[in-house]
């Protein structure tokens, strides 16, 4: 594979528009770019999660099962990526939605029936995990925005969307394989 990039900075971007990867040149707050934006951010919170992982691993081996799962989704999320900047490119396939189901059903097989609302929380690495859910779904409403003017795949769609509710069993089954309790939401006290 040769260079991808010679120069880092290129000063073309300076007047507020950057380039696509077909070539056009569109403002940096195009709903594209937002999209581009959010993926990439969430792509930065898996990596801190999964690090975090990779670190606590030597304590809890159990969630070692977790870095596995995780750590193919950076990859697939530069691939949606790709296909942001590059409308006509197509890189996520439906049986990457599979693993992440099937995923789940295992996993939930193990947390049994989610009974309360719960809070981020009850570890740093499950409150990380919340963090990439959160970051998940805000990609996802990003790419709905761009859906609706430059439409997408739906594969696409679905992904985030099913990414999100992976990171959220991840979250709760972190905590468990820690032995941490799930904070539990409470609802305020109202006056009688």
């Amino acid at each position: 594979m040769g260079n991808r990039l010679s120069r880092i900075y290129t000063r073309t971007g300076d007047s507020g528009e950057t380039g696509l990867a077909d070539g056009r040149r569109v403002p940096k707050d195009h709903p594209r770019i937002e999209a581009m934006g959010e993926v990439d951010s969430l792509n930065s919170q898996l990596g801190l999660l999964l690090a975090e992982l990779s670190e606590a691993q030597a304590h809890w081996p159990a969630l070692g099962e977790i870095i596995e799962l995780l750590a193919p989704c950076q990859h697939r999320l530069f691939d949606l990526g790709g296909e942001l900047a590059m409308p006509d490119y197509q890189a996520l396939g439906s049986d990457e939605i599979d693993r992440l189901e099937q995923a789940m059903d295992r996993w939930n097989e193990e947390l049994g029936p989610l009974q309360e609302f719960i809070l981020p929380g009850g570890s740093r690495l499950a409150a990380q995990a919340h963090l990439c859910r959160s970051a998940a779904r805000t990609a996802e409403r990003r790419c709905q925005q761009l859906n609706a003017s430059e439409p997408l795949r739906p594969l696409c769609l679905a992904y985030l969307n099913r990414l999100s509710d992976l990171l959220f069993v991840a979250a709760r089954l972190i905590a468990r394989r820690q032995g941490c309790a799930e904070i539990l939401w409470r609802a305020a006290a109202r006056d009688a």
